[in-house]
């Protein structure tokens, strides 16, 4: 009790600074000052059906969800769907995904009256948390009011269990109130066992068993017939850094990159880098997507939300960003689903068995460098057959860990 206590403190401190960040983040992205009213508990009129909560932190957890949340609807077709969220982009992709199917809030920050303000509000029947989400208050106040609260999809690599292991007496006894927890690997659940998680099961990845919109696999293959002959190279949700690393590096003869940054805010100060290196770029933007490019340019900057499948689509390598920095990378599930050969850098840690695991079957490449990355790139451009290959064994990989979504739903009510 005496390190919630602590904690709750540590929070109240910190509560100015949260929304002073919230303030100043909205300098460049404006949905950072709205809905504020949400973060302490206080939320507009709901709809009288009882709910089914589920939490994604942001853009991936909420694409993940998808399948889970049409699963729930089906299940329980008396229910309504809340889906929380932390982030701006993450609620807007859930307007993206689902539009009025369901109910889209942010979770509040975890202060005791603020969590209970929440609970009260929305009433669901249960809820679940994806990946790592834990919230000390929150689970606690859950199991208070009688809701149970089940942890899915988690992973916990050897790094962030380093930082868990901390504040263990503070984390321990909110695990144990949990309804149940399924981990996204073996690994992942002994290092949950480790941190104090009874009997954690294993279910797999749920993003093995996301299905891309079909609208945005046609888009992209239009966008790619619009491109012409010349090879396309993707570098998808790229972190603040690496767009100077591959931008200092001579690009690929004739080819078209398509530069996507992981975060919204992020699109103008990466069309200046453009701008600095003299580099022809055109921006999604101003480009309805229906014309050919204009001749000569070099860069597509993908400064949209929601539109990731399609890039995809439209790219004979993908590049995955967050790997080349020490961000530990993103996703390289999807492009291995569409069949697109994948590039990463030398971090890796927050997919360490998904990238490792589609190395070893040859549907992606780690990369030490920059230097090497480009130079596997352009060798990769001018080889069909070996891209094909590539692809294969992409579709192969992710075909083989499907059946996640299944194994959460025989945990959950």
């Amino acid at each position: 009790m005496i390190w919630r206590r602590l904690y709750t403190l540590t929070w109240w401190l910190v509560l100015p600074l949260a929304f002073f960040y919230l303030w100043r983040r909205g300098g460049k992205q404006a949905d950072y000052r709205r809905n504020w009213g949400e973060r302490l508990g206080y939320y507009p009129a709901r709809s009288p059906r009882p709910l089914i909560w589920l939490h994604a932190v942001s853009v991936g957890e909420t694409r993940a969800a998808v399948g889970l949340v049409r699963a729930l609807r089906l299940r329980h077709p008396d229910h309504g769907i809340l889906l929380t969220q932390m982030t701006p982009t993450g609620r807007d992709t859930a307007r993206q995904l689902f539009g009025d199917e369901i109910e889209v809030a942010y979770l509040p920050y975890d202060l005791p009256g603020a969590v209970d303000r929440f609970l009260r509000h929305f009433r669901p029947t249960f809820g679940v948390l994806l990946e790592m989400e834990l919230w000390p208050n929150l689970i606690h106040g859950a199991a208070q009011q009688g809701v149970p609260l089940f942890l899915i999809n988690a992973r916990l690599s050897a790094k962030s269990l380093r930082g868990y292991r901390k504040v263990a007496r503070l984390l321990r006894p909110a695990l144990a109130k949990l309804a149940g927890v399924a981990a996204q690997s073996a690994d992942d659940a002994e290092r949950l066992a480790e941190l104090g998680v009874a009997a954690p099961q294993v279910m797999g990845n749920l993003k093995f068993d996301f299905t891309p919109d079909p609208t945005q696999l046609a888009q992209g293959k239009v966008w790619r017939e619009r491109f012409g002959d010349r090879p396309v190279w993707l570098a998808a949700s790229t972190r603040e850094g690496e767009e100077a690393l591959l931008l200092a590096k001579p690009l690929p003869a004739d080819g078209l990159l398509i530069l996507v940054p992981r975060h919204p805010q992020r699109f103008d100060e990466v069309a200046n880098l453009l701008a600095q290196h003299q580099l022809a770029y055109v921006r999604r933007s101003q480009w309805d997507g229906e014309r050919p490019l204009p001749p000569g340019t070099q860069v597509l900057l993908g400064d949209s939300m929601g539109e990731m499948a399609a890039w995809f689509a439209a790219a004979d390598v993908a590049f995955v960003g967050g790997s080349l920095l020490d961000f530990g990378c993103h996703s390289v599930i999807e492009p291995c689903a569409q069949g697109v050969p994948v590039l990463v850098g030398p971090s890796s840690y927050n997919f360490a068995e998904a990238v490792s695991e589609a190395v070893s079957v040859g549907a992606a490449r780690q990369l030490a460098d920059v230097a090497t990355l480009m130079t596997t790139l352009t060798a990769l451009l001018a080889d069909p057959a070996e891209r094909d290959r590539m692809g294969e064994a992409g579709r192969a990989f992710v075909a083989a860990h499907r059946g996640a979504l299944a194994r959460a739903q025989e945990m959950l009510p």
